[in-house]
């Protein structure tokens, strides 16, 4: 099987671990989550990160942090993985969805600024849905795929507007609008490290803000909110989020062969692009000019998707569909969707993922261009 997305664990994970196991740092203290954190914070150019268990929690405590409340609506792409709107949901919130861009599967700012000027009035301070009467109090833009939506119109918008930015930048390690990295744009940006993403500790996330106050208020309700070290006096409300040493010490490892993974990753979209171009029908992600992106999962549009996913799959090569939008998912299928040729559905039914490891071989990657070459002759 060639698959999808898998870890590569080629630097220092095993020395590193070993290190923790033999010293007994294996919890939420130890050398390594100081560490990776500040590495973190250095190279995405933030002035603080903070490690989580996940890219949701990331998620959660950054729109706690941004005083998303119970009742709120949340700007969000209607093409994101599901943790978005979980995280929205966490709050007591609700996601307020956009149709996404068809060129590059981004949020739709066109329709999102029309969706402004026409639909919402800003009242003390505030910003409503006229219909409604509910408070907006933020947006997530989404790094789909790695990629990036125009982020200064994204930033004037909301600063026009009213609205809060957190930047749900877990697929987006790497990627950068106009040289400033994903996730320095707003408040506070978010990161994750699943098993599939560009790094990974197992699982694990990070938030990065420039201000010194969420900074350390996301540190504290991270950590359970304990306010004092030698007694278990707790002054507010938190959450048994911290990273683990032991899985710090594998994102140090990770992080050290991050531009080497990068590279990788780009060398894997150019391959899959060039061979692939010949196929009749078929539609890449677009780009823009001032977005430099880390190409983290490589997903086409093409035709005879369903089909070709079968075929791929029977043939040891592991491909997957698109997510399915969120306004088709049963949990938001009756939240507000802005649109107005349903993008989302379009490309849910026609984009294919394929193997894109910082692993994988070129023989391999050769090997699925055959099969879809062959596919495409078959049934063209």
């Amino acid at each position: 099987m060639i698959p999808l997305s898998v870890p590569n664990l080629s630097g220092n994970e095993w020395k590193y671990i070993k290190e923790c196991l033999d010293t007994n740092w294996v919890s939420a203290v130890g050398s390594y989550v100081d560490d990776f954190e500040k590495k973190f914070a250095t190279f995405t150019q933030s002035r603080y990160a903070v490690s989580v268990v996940n890219g949701t929690a990331a998620l959660h405590i950054s729109l706690v942090l941004a005083g998303v409340e119970r009742g709120d609506l949340v700007i969000v792409p209607n093409i994101t993985f599901v943790a978005s709107c979980n995280a929205i949901s966490y709050v007591g919130a609700e996601p307020l969805l956009i149709d996404i861009d068809p060129l590059t599967w981004q949020m739709d700012l066109s329709l999102l600024e029309s969706f402004l000027k026409e639909k919402t009035v800003q009242k003390n301070g505030q910003l409503y849905h006229k219909e409604s009467q509910r408070r907006i109090k933020a947006i997530m833009p989404v790094h789909v795929l790695g990629n990036m939506c125009d982020m200064d119109q994204v930033m004037k918008l909301a600063s026009d507007y009213l609205l809060e930015v957190v930047e749900d930048s877990t697929e987006a390690l790497g990627s950068y609008y106009k040289n400033k990295h994903a996730g320095t744009f707003g408040k506070l940006g978010c990161f994750s490290f699943n098993g599939n993403k560009i790094i990974t500790t197992g699982g694990g996330g990070m938030i990065v803000t420039d201000d010194e106050k969420l900074g350390k208020k996301a540190k504290h309700i991270t950590t359970q909110a304990k306010a004092k070290s030698d007694e278990y006096f707790h002054d507010e409300i938190g959450y048994n989020y911290r990273l683990v040493n032991i899985l710090a010490a594998m994102g140090v490892a990770q992080l050290e062969q991050l531009s080497g993974f990068l590279e990788r990753k780009k060398q894997v979209t150019d391959f899959y692009n060039n061979q692939l171009k010949k196929i009749k029908g078929i539609q890449f992600q677009q780009v823009n000019p001032n977005v430099q992106p880390n190409n983290w999962l490589y997903t086409v549009m093409i035709p005879g998707q369903k089909k070709l996913i079968a075929y791929l799959n029977q043939s040891t090569i592991q491909v997957r569909p698109f997510w399915v939008p969120m306004n088709q998912l049963p949990m938001f299928k009756k939240n507000i969707y802005i649109t107005t040729h349903d993008r989302s559905d379009e490309i849910y039914h026609t984009s294919v993922s394929l193997p894109c490891s910082t692993s994988i071989l070129d023989q391999e990657l050769e090997q699925v261009v055959s099969k879809i070459i062959e596919f495409d002759h078959v049934n063209g």
